[in-house]
């Protein structure tokens, strides 16, 4: 493993009960980039990010991160290694306020007054409705908040490596491009991050690097400008022209 790349799977398996979901992915993920993973629905996308944060155990292979082989670590020691994870779904306390729903990632604070003043006026900036709902029950945010809210408590610690499930997914054109930007200051912060996405254009305004799954294996591994300048290599890959 080079130390160009901070996350890499070799050869990795994974089985849901009786289903062998992921057929020997092998994945980079480049350090301090931004790497997409794309392919159709039911490809082994969202398998192959809960196989790395230890929420499915590989049956086969290897999971590497930065020099630390995590194959068989439970979840909680491989978010210690600062991984963040933000779920399709998004994982949000509803009943909580913003501010509680922070809190909880804050490993350093028992307060909310002990969270670093700093990086939470970096949030705001890019999330300005968490700032705004702060003291508002999670739950009642609409869903461009509650994913707003899930990256920035993914963030509300330095994190070597951000994994984000779809992030794009239901929202409203407007808040796609504050979420674009967002990705953007985050990467130029420094942070490495793998996402899972279906929408094409926010793929190509944000990917340095792409991976394209199919049936449970990676099918291409390359530049994203390189997929987007090729039309034919894109239908054959995905059916479709970016």
């Amino acid at each position: 493993m080079s130390a160009f790349v901070l996350l890499e799977l070799k050869d990795v398996h994974t089985h849901i009960g009786a289903y062998h979901i992921l057929h020997g992915v092998n994945l980079q993920v480049p350090r301090g980039e931004l790497t997409l993973l794309l392919g159709r629905n039911g490809a082994g996308k969202t398998t192959t990010l809960r196989t790395i944060m230890g929420l499915w155990q590989a049956s086969q292979g290897t999971l590497n991160f930065n020099g630390h082989d995590m194959t068989h670590m439970t979840t909680p020691d491989i978010a210690s290694l600062n991984i963040a994870y933000v779920p399709e779904n998004m994982g949000i306390f509803s009943d909580l306020t913003v501010e509680e729903n922070m809190l909880l990632a804050a490993r350093k604070a028992a307060r909310s007054n002990q969270m670093d003043a700093a990086r939470l006026a970096w949030i705001f900036a890019m999330f300005p409705a968490v700032e705004k709902f702060w003291h508002h029950p999670a739950g009642k945010l609409s869903g461009g908040q509650k994913q707003m809210l899930a990256v920035a408590r993914a963030m509300v610690e330095p994190r070597d490596l951000l994994i984000v499930d779809e992030p794009s997914k239901g929202l409203a054109p407007a808040i796609v491009q504050n979420m674009m930007e967002a990705f953007q200051k985050m990467k130029a912060s420094g942070v490495t991050i793998l996402l899972v996405e279906q929408n094409i254009h926010f793929a190509q305004q944000l990917g340095d690097s792409v991976a394209v799954m199919d049936n449970g294996r990676i099918i291409h591994a390359g530049s994203m400008a390189a997929l987007s300048a090729d039309p034919e290599l894109q239908q054959s890959l995905l059916g479709l022209a970016l």
